[in-house]
């Protein structure tokens, strides 16, 4: 607790306000007072500021202890205000808590100021420790985006050089064995790249602005037909099959190109932990007011200790598919669906492969007006 205490005290009987400070004293609490009497006095000194707390009488004969507590309310929220009163009942001490006071005393029993003064100090300082921690994680939040964001902008101007270079580059090699398999690499290593920029650059969005992304109704059938074309392509490189999306005529809400975007990476997902001549299914179901999406491989597992964290931005760098990068999609598909109240999650299959499972609750009746998240 903060040595010596500044205490604004609102007392017309210079006798209390002695003896309040006395018994402060005597409990081993430094403090200094500034004692005032009148509503000009007592905002003139709250204007001045730097109190750490504020004793008050109720009653006084130009002023009223309530009516300093809503001004101290307005102008001093997060100092304490405590009542020191010699008469106050029952009702009117709750009702003088609910309208915002840390605590009341009885004059005549003023062995509890003590202990109410250092439990409402405490209170306040691990308050102001909590808004300051808060304050320094917002900051560091909105830090790492603008890095983020930067990194992403500034980063993609240099890599287009290269990848306009590595296009002549090729250009210029024989259609060998040899030279398809670096176009392949360059294509893949091309794809991925690009698709980590704008992965790194919505996940800063949803995280910064989530509230300029709006919601509307949307075909799950005709997402999942375009998540499915955008996926095709890599599973094709990597000899797996998509089954067709399930049929149904479910709407759900959300943004269509960003639920297409969750869908994709989920897909992509299922695909990198397939073997070879295998098909990733999709299935879905309708379970009480929700409807289920399924997206099944055959082929790796995750590894148990990884399962929790899948989804986990910060997990991304781990060997969960050997030699086959997961990148940004688990948490950028993770973080959009639940930007639109669904939820997504995963678990090995059996005997092999993995199980991504959607959760989408179902619009509500009158879901034909989009609305912003």
């Amino acid at each position: 607790m903060k040595s010596p205490l500044q205490i604004l005290s609102l007392e017309d009987d210079a006798a209390d306000a002695d003896l309040i400070l006395a018994t402060l004293a005597q409990a081993n609490i430094k403090c200094e007072a500034v004692q005032v009497e009148t509503e000009p006095e007592f905002l003139d000194a709250l204007e001045k500021g730097g109190f750490d707390l504020i004793l008050s009488d109720h009653s006084l004969p130009t002023f009223d202890g309530l009516s300093a507590l809503k001004i101290a309310l307005g102008k001093a929220p997060d100092v304490p205000f405590i009542f020191v009163s010699g008469s106050m009942g029952e009702d009117l001490a709750i009702e003088l808590i609910k309208s915002g006071a840390t605590d009341y005393v009885l004059k005549n029993r003023l062995s509890r100021l003590a202990p109410a003064v250092r439990r409402a100090i405490a209170e306040a300082e691990e308050r102001a420790a909590r808004q300051e921690a808060e304050r320094r994680l917002t900051i560091l939040d909105r830090s790492k985006n603008e890095f983020l964001n930067l990194i992403s902008h500034e980063f993609r101007t240099p890599l287009n050089g290269l990848l306009g270079v590595g296009e002549i580059v090729l250009d210029g090699i024989d259609s060998t064995a040899e030279g398809n398999e670096l176009r392949e690499m360059f294509e893949e290593s091309r794809r991925r790249i690009t698709s980590i920029l704008d992965d790194a650059l919505l996940l800063t969005q949803i995280d910064v602005s989530s509230e300029r992304f709006r919601s509307a109704p949307v075909s799950l059938q005709a997402a999942l037909h375009r998540a499915i074309e955008r996926t095709t392509e890599l599973a094709q490189s990597r000899h797996v099959t998509l089954t067709p999306p399930p049929t149904g005529s479910d709407l759900i809400l959300g943004d269509e190109d960003l639920l297409v975007r969750a869908l994709h990476a989920l897909l992509e997902t299922a695909v990198k932990f397939s073997e070879e001549g295998e098909t990733v299914r999709l299935a879905r179901e309708v379970v009480s007011d929700s409807l289920k999406v399924t997206i099944e491989s055959r082929g790796k597992t995750i590894p148990s200790p990884a399962l929790a964290k899948f989804f986990d931005l910060f997990s991304i760098g781990e060997a969960s598919t050997p030699g086959r990068d997961l990148g940004l999609g688990p948490p950028v598909a993770y973080r959009i669906l639940s930007l639109f109240g669904a939820s997504v999650s995963v678990a090995n299959g059996d005997p092999s492969g993995i199980r991504l499972t959607i959760s989408i609750k179902h619009p509500a009746p009158n879901c034909g007006d989009s609305r912003t998240v």
